[in-house]
């Protein structure tokens, strides 16, 4: 199967041009203009860009979490990424502490191979560290898995304790990759979560208040100073407010080898959508939170000068009038009893967190990035795709467009109009954190090593095809 994408505008993390783009089976084998080549099939591309296939550097697609599963499937969160113009996925595979990490990989893969529609990989979750894990650990790397995922919060379940952060910071210093991590003081947050409920402030708009950007703050400050002690780099996932931001600039200036993401929720949303009434707001519960809107904007100057390298999603589906009902004060109504049985008093530490966002990440980018000129187009694909193809070893293969990539492409339509809809959205949730949403632009054609993916928000590719990717060691960004 060959393409001949022609007259696009080509953009890249470096460059933008005008020319043809030739893909032969999985691979791009020819860029210029006017290429005199013969294909299976031929896209025109005027008035459109052709950027690289977009990673997502940070999902959830199988996660079991405070006592359900995320909705999501690898059939619709892969679909629904491909609509939205990403071609990679990077899940978190996050292990109970009980359970062995290879089992735990076995298991994260199973859900993705041969179901997947889009290339994908995993960051694979530390949540307990001795002389067992660390050997099976050994093995994942061998395997190909370059990084790895700790909690420094959420105790019991996923999170480590600071002897076990320090030795596995030691084991991917020794073995080369990379540490990604949540970082809230998973304390702080304990004691601020039973003064609130002590108090009766149990819905969801108390979320926020109990896990406040100083906890967020001294999170990064505490893995900065075991990343500066080991000499590990680590990857700061989610990172929601200034606070954050700067402890983690201010390592990167002592010498740190660390990466800083953000989440498009931070970037669209604000801390009053979680403050909504008659429990609308469980929709937006996330960790870290939504910030208030000052946070947002320095997100948007950190995105524009480098200091954030990427942009992910934190893709986390729940359905609301079920799943995120777990939360609901109102623990003897019916809808709640299914899923609160005992009847016991619920309150927003029992809201499943995460907003579905892996579909509309790269269209809202733009819309509130790129057209309203907070970044330009070259950040966009940085921040999008080329930064996280680079800090977790798959570039140039991915995250580009040169000869000899993969043939991961996204001709966009910066003309397109519309607005996002839990009616024609993709993913297999009963809410849209974005609902009504008004978006300028959106993918036209998506390409996955070289077969065309999605076209005009349709699914048009093959489940089953995408690849768990090998990877390398990182790449400085």
């Amino acid at each position: 199967m060959s393409i001949l994408i022609k007259n696009g505008e080509i953009v890249t993390a470096d460059i933008q041009f005008t020319a043809d783009v030739y893909c032969e089976g999985e691979t791009i084998t020819a860029i210029g203009e006017n290429l005199d080549v013969t294909a299976d099939e031929v896209i025109d591309a005027s008035g459109k860009y052709v950027f690289p296939g977009f990673i997502d550097p940070h999902v959830h697609i199988y996660l079991p979490f405070m006592g359900t599963f995320s909705k999501d499937t690898y059939d619709s969160g892969s679909r629904a990424a491909l609509v939205g113009g990403t071609t990679t996925l990077i899940e978190m595979c996050c292990p109970s502490r009980s359970e062995e990490p290879l089992e735990a990989f076995n298991l994260w893969n199973g859900k993705a191979e041969g179901v997947s529609a889009c290339d994908y990989t995993f960051h694979m979750g530390v949540t307990r560290f001795d002389d067992d894990a660390e050997k099976q650990l050994r093995q994942i790397v061998d395997a190909g898995i370059t990084s790895f995922k700790v909690f420094l919060a959420y105790k019991g379940a996923f999170g480590i304790d600071d002897a076990e952060l320090y030795d596995t910071l030691k084991l991917a210093k020794e073995l080369g990759v990379v540490v990604t991590a949540h970082c809230e003081n998973a304390d702080l947050v304990a004691r601020t979560q039973a003064r609130l409920l002590a108090e009766g402030k149990v819905g969801p708009e108390w979320h926020e208040p109990s896990r406040p950007v100083q906890v967020e703050a001294e999170g990064c400050h505490h893995l900065m100073t075991f990343a500066e002690m080991t000499g590990a780099e680590v990857y700061v996932v989610h990172t929601s407010c200034k606070p954050a931001v700067d402890a983690l600039a201010a390592a990167r200036e002592r010498g740190v080898l660390v990466g800083i993401e953000t989440v498009i929720p931070y970037l669209v949303l604000d801390s009053s959508y979680a403050e909504r009434p008659d429990f609308e707001g469980a929709k937006w519960v996330m960790s870290p939170p939504i910030r208030a809107k000052e946070h947002q904007d320095y997100l948007w100057q950190k995105l524009a000068d480098g200091t954030i390298q990427t942009v992910g999603t934190d893709h986390a589906p729940f359905d609301f009038h079920t799943q995120k009902h777990m939360g609901h004060p109102d623990a003897d109504k019916a809808v709640d009893a299914q899923f609160n049985p005992t009847g016991t008093a619920a309150n927003f530490t029992l809201i499943p967190n995460g907003i579905p966002s892996v579909e509309e990440r790269v269209n809202l980018l733009y819309t509130y990035g790129v057209t309203t000129g907070k970044i330009d187009l070259q950040t966009f694909v940085a921040v999008a795709s080329t930064n996280a193809a680079k800090q977790f070893g798959l570039h140039p293969r991915k995250g580009d467009v040169v000869v000899g990539g993969d043939a991961d492409l996204v001709v966009y339509d910066p003309e397109y109009r519309g607005k996002i809809s839990v009616e024609t959205q993709t993913m297999d949730t009963d809410y849209s954190g974005f609902e009504g949403v008004e978006i300028k632009g959106r993918p036209h054609v998506v390409t996955v090593r070289g077969e065309v993916a999605a076209r005009d928000g349709a699914f048009v590719g093959t489940l089953g095809r995408g690849q768990l990717l090998r990877r390398g060691k990182p790449e400085q960004t």
